[in-house]
């Protein structure tokens, strides 16, 4: 009976390309829902100061020109005027907290965000 030999690869390794992949906007996005900070807006603390922000300001959209009253709470965003970046004390003060439609917040204070760099 014949002895088998090992064939000689005939593949190079191949290279990853990892280090030559652009990051892109959800890869930002899913590293900043690894901050600890995000947690907090599951919290029923977080939950009670959005709903007394949302009654404070009467259920209507604070942007400058919008004036916007909104029953479906869905629709509104409970706000942080000064980005808090994780600072616990900023981001429980309800008096950096306003109330936003939806398409205020989602256009408009992002435009302004955009354009401040935050």
């Amino acid at each position: 009976m014949a002895k088998l030999t090992s064939l000689t690869p005939r593949l190079q390794p191949l290279r990853s390309k990892l280090s030559s992949v652009p990051v892109t906007r959800q890869d930002r996005d899913r590293a900043r829902d690894q901050q600890p900070w995000r947690r907090w807006y599951k919290t029923t603390r977080w939950q009670k100061l959005r709903m007394d922000v949302l009654l404070r300001d009467l259920f209507t959209c604070q942007w400058p020109g919008c004036g916007r009253i909104e029953a479906d709470t869905s629709q509104l965003v409970a706000d942080h005027k000064t980005p808090h970046r994780g600072d616990a004390d900023l981001f429980w003060d309800d008096r950096n907290l306003w109330c936003l439609c939806k398409r205020c917040h989602d256009s408009a204070k992002a435009r302004e965000e955009n354009r401040r760099g935050e």
